[in-house]
C-alpha cells in the first residue's frame, strides 16, 4: 500500500465519543491529507468526513436491562464492523470509548493484524486495575485522558500514553460567570446553587431527593437563593421533575430545571452540587467550589467494598488529580441532605473566590491541557509507522 492514503477505522459508542472522534479526524487529517475515515460515529464525526457503516445511536444503549434487550442487534454489528474491517485493511484501528463494544472487537482484530488503539482509558485507577492486563490484550496502544493512568497500564506491560483532556483544551482558564448568568437569565448579585444529579436515570433515582432537599434546607439561611438544575436529556427531565412533583411546595418553587446548559449552569453557580463522574472534572475547569455525592444501589456497595474491588480512597476526579481533598465527598450513607448543606453553605454565604483552591484548579487544569486531538494523533500516527 505504498503511496496509498491512510486508513483509520473509528468507532464511537456515544456522544462524547463523537466529539473526541470529530477532533481525531481533524487532527489526523492534518497529518495525513488524503486520509480516509470510516466506522461508526455522529453527525459531527460524520460531517469531519467519515463514512459511517451504523447510526451511533445503536450502540448508545444504558443500562443491563436495554443492554439484553438490544444484544442480538449489538452482536450483529461488532461482526458486521470486523467483518468490513478486515476487509477494507485500515492502518489502524481506533475505539473511541464504549470498551464492552470496542474491546472484543479490538482483540480479534489485533489477532488478526489490524494495528489497534484504545482512546479513553476506563478507569483503572479507581476499580479492578487488572483490566488494563486485559485491555492490553485488545489495543496495541491506548490513549489516556488523565497523568496517573500511563503507569498504571505500564505494570502490566501495557503501552499508554497521556495526550491530555479535550475538555481542558476547550474551557478557558478564566470563566466569564457574568456572561453565563446572563445567558440563563439569573440574577448577577444573588447566590447561586447549580444541582446536577447526574446524566443517568439510577444517579436521579438514588440523589434526586436529597439533592432537592439540600437546596431547601439551604434555602432556608441564604436569602434570595436561586438554583438550577441542568438535565441531560428528557428522560432525566422527566424523572427529576417526577420527584419534584412530590418535594414539599417551598422546594418544587425553588428549584429551576433547564434542558442541558450544565456548562453555563456551573460557571454560573456559587457552588455546585454534583453526581460524581466526569461532571467533576468540568466543575473543576468551570473553577467553581463544589460537593460531590455519590451513592451506587446498597448490595453492589457492599460487593465492592467486600471484594476490595474500589482501589482508592478518593473518587472525584479533582481530588484524584490534585492528590488531596479539594472538594467534599459524601459517599453512600454519608451521603445527606444535612451533610450536603453543611459543605455548601459556607461557599454560598460568603460568595467570595478561595484563592488557594482556585490556583489550585488553574494548575490541574493547565497539567490537562496538552491539545488532545493532536496528542492523540501524534500517538496513532506512531502506533501505524510502529
Amino acid at each position: 500500500m505504498s503511496g496509498a492514503p491512510r486508513r483509520f477505522v473509528l468507532v464511537a459508542g456515544e456522544a462524547s465519543g463523537d466529539l473526541l472522534g470529530t477532533g481525531l479526524i481533524e487532527a489526523l487529517r492534518e497529518r495525513f491529507p488524503d486520509a480516509q475515515f470510516a466506522g461508526i460515529g455522529g453527525a459531527r464525526m460524520i460531517a469531519a468526513g467519515l463514512e459511517s457503516w451504523h447510526p451511533l445511536e445503536r450502540l448508545s444503549v444504558m443500562g443491563l436491562i436495554e443492554v439484553l434487550r438490544h444484544l442480538p442487534g449489538l452482536l450483529a454489528i461488532r461482526r458486521d464492523v470486523l467483518r468490513r474491517t478486515l476487509a477494507w485493511r485500515p492502518d489502524a484501528f481506533v475505539g473511541i470509548d464504549a470498551p464492552d463494544f470496542n474491546l472484543g472487537l479490538e482483540r480479534k482484530l489485533k489477532r488478526a493484524g489490524v494495528r489497534t488503539v484504545h482512546y479513553v482509558s476506563p478507569s483503572v485507577w479507581a476499580w479492578r486495575e487488572q483490566r488494563a492486563q486485559k485491555i492490553g490484550r485488545s489495543a496495541d496502544r491506548v490513549l489516556c485522558l488523565f497523568p496517573m493512568e500511563p503507569s498504571i497500564y505500564a505494570r502490566h506491560g501495557v503501552d499508554a500514553r497521556f495526550v491530555g483532556h479535550p475538555l481542558a483544551d476547550a474551557m478557558p482558564l478564566e470563566p466569564d460567570r457574568g456572561a453565563a448568568r446572563a445567558a440563563l437569565g439569573l440574577a448577577p448579585d444573588a447566590p447561586v446553587l447549580a444541582l446536577l444529579p447526574g446524566s443517568r436515570l439510577g444517579e436521579i433515582a438514588r440523589l434526586g431527593r436529597d439533592f432537592i432537599e439540600t437546596a431547601r434546607l439551604l434555602a432556608r439561611d441564604v436569602p434570595g437563593l436561586q438554583v438550577v438544575a441542568p438535565m441531560a436529556n428528557p428522560a432525566c427531565r422527566a424523572a427529576f421533575a417526577a420527584l419534584l412533583a412530590h418535594a414539599p411546595a417551598d422546594a418544587a418553587a425553588l428549584v429551576r430545571t433547564i434542558d442541558g446548559r450544565a456548562h453555563d449552569a456551573m460557571v454560573a453557580a456559587d457552588a455546585i452540587l454534583l453526581a460524581s463522574g466526569t461532571a467533576t472534572l468540568e466543575a473543576m475547569l468551570a473553577k467553581r467550589p463544589m460537593v460531590v455525592a455519590y451513592r451506587i444501589a446498597p448490595l453492589t456497595y457492599r460487593i465492592v467494598r467486600g471484594l476490595g474491588l474500589l482501589k482508592v480512597d478518593r473518587y472525584a476526579l479533582p481530588n484524584v488529580l490534585a492528590g488531596r481533598d479539594i472538594a467534599p465527598e459524601f459517599m453512600q450513607d454519608a451521603c445527606t441532605p444535612p451533610a450536603l448543606a453543611g459543605a455548601l453553605r459556607p461557599h454560598l454565604a460568603r460568595r467570595t473566590d478561595d484563592p488557594t483552591l482556585l490556583d489550585e484548579y488553574r494548575r490541574l487544569h493547565l497539567a490537562l491541557r496538552r491539545d488532545a486531538s493532536r496528542s492523540a494523533a501524534v500517538a496513532i500516527a506512531e502506533c501505524v509507522a510502529g
